[in-house]
């Protein structure tokens, strides 16, 4: 073989090589090691179980909706990269927060809106705000660990989303100008939905997934509780709204909507205290009567399928990494917890830098971080580093890193996460010390 063929195969050989030993060495039968390998499928169970039929498929069909019945030209008026900033980033920042999802929800929404031309800085506005300006959260944040804490979350995650867009803007502004040539050159679309259609249409889909994951608050005084006690009647009534529309709007039989509908009536009058029964039920239903629909409501499933293709596998595998290396709340992954409480200790540069990182590469889902930062204060965490984890951890997972990373590129997701860890950090030095 000559030299020239070596060079080609050297690369393939010390693949294999390190596969090799990396499986002879495993330490298979190690207790920390075997606890990560449980972690890591305790946590993808947990996930399946608490986040794909209530969060991801109903941002599935979101983001699907978008691609399909919202004109790109709306888009970019609104969100484009030569949109006016003021109009473009708080329409990023307040829808963003309007949801109030986890980290890996919004990401089937950032992807619809940046298919559908949104410039990289709303986007990315949008893509920190979904999962950070959780006003719930940042009650409860209040509530538990402090008004002061709870006003620098708030404060901080309204403020970062917006300089995160900017920053993201201006570092790739060469790339969004050709971009935003190109979309100009495109023809405008003639037809279609009109506008007002498609927005209801969007603000039924959103209900549904927002009240289907309506947290319960602490107490059950309030609106807050109030919401929560009849989430799922809400939630039923919006499905029966959704029925309609798709009778109306996209021509579906209404023998068809009525098969699809009556199961989950029924289930969810014999069963109240299953409401996830009746809701997989009406999943079921949609997909089938989208799934064997032409026109729209085809083209709307065909999308939203998309999205799922794309995104679900790099979830799955992200959360299996991030339960092995840190394990369910609660529980140990190969990464040792001793290690995590005593390295966020003081308000030093590093341990407000690694609560950064930590809460950045952590999987945390809605209003979780709050009971584990109760613990880690307990053990002796900073203010600081509680900031740094509080505005670092809801908007960053593993996962959400993985799925970023195939939406806009390696190069612009670094800069993304190297942002988000920088001003998490800046933030948590600064409480630290007026605190």
């Amino acid at each position: 073989m000559s030299s020239t063929d070596w060079k080609k195969e050297w690369k393939p050989l010390a693949i294999m090589v390190g596969v090799f030993l990396l499986c002879f060495y495993l330490p298979i039968g190690t207790r920390r090691f075997d606890n990560a390998l449980l972690e890591a499928f305790n946590l993808l169970k947990w996930y399946a179980r608490e986040h794909v039929l209530l969060c991801l498929i109903p941002a599935f069909f979101i983001a699907g909706a978008i691609a399909v019945f919202i004109r790109q030209e709306a888009v970019m008026k609104y969100l484009g990269a030569r949109a006016k900033k003021v109009v473009a980033y708080s329409v990023a920042a307040i829808s963003g927060s309007v949801l109030a999802v986890c980290s890996c929800t919004v990401l089937p929404l950032f992807a619809g809106i940046t298919r559908m031309g949104a410039g990289l800085g709303p986007a990315t506005t949008f893509l920190y705000a979904g999962p950070a300006i959780n006003v719930l959260a940042i009650i409860l944040t209040a509530r538990v660990l402090g008004v002061e804490l709870g006003i620098a979350r708030a404060v901080g995650a309204i403020v970062f989303s917006v300089i995160i867009g900017l920053l993201m803007h201006f570092f790739f502004r060469k790339d969004e100008h050709d971009r935003a040539e190109a979309r100009m050159a495109m023809p405008e679309s003639e037809g279609g939905r009109p506008l007002w259609q498609s927005a209801l249409f969007l603000m039924v889909l959103v209900g549904i997934l927002i009240f289907a994951n309506w947290a319960e608050p602490a107490g059950s005084s309030g609106l807050w509780g109030a919401v929560a006690s009849a989430k799922w009647s809400l939630t039923l009534g919006l499905g029966a709204i959704l029925s309609l529309l798709l009778i109306l709007w996209f021509n579906l039989k209404i023998t068809y909507a009525a098969l699809a509908f009556f199961p989950v009536l029924l289930t969810a009058l014999l069963w109240p205290n299953l409401p996830q029964i009746p809701f997989a039920l009406g999943v079921a239903g949609l997909i089938l009567v989208t799934s064997t629909s032409k026109g729209e409501a085809g083209d709307w499933f065909q999308s939203s399928w998309g999205f799922a293709k794309q995104i679900l596998p790099l979830l799955f595998l992200g959360v299996i990494f991030a339960g092995a290396l840190l394990g369910r709340p609660g529980h140990e992954g190969l990464i040792p917890s001793d290690w995590v409480s005593a390295a966020v200790g003081g308000n030093s540069l590093w341990a407000n830098l690694f609560a950064s990182v930590a809460g950045a590469f952590m999987y945390f889902a809605t209003l979780t971080e709050v009971p584990i930062l109760q613990g880690l204060i307990g053990n002796g965490m900073g203010k600081g580093p509680a900031l740094a984890l509080l505005l670092a951890g809801p908007a960053l997972s593993l996962p959400n890193m993985l799925v970023i990373r195939s939406v806009i590129g390696t190069k612009k997701t670094v800069v993304f996460v190297l942002l988000v860890v920088i001003l998490s950090t800046a933030a948590g030095l600064i409480y630290g010390n007026l605190f």
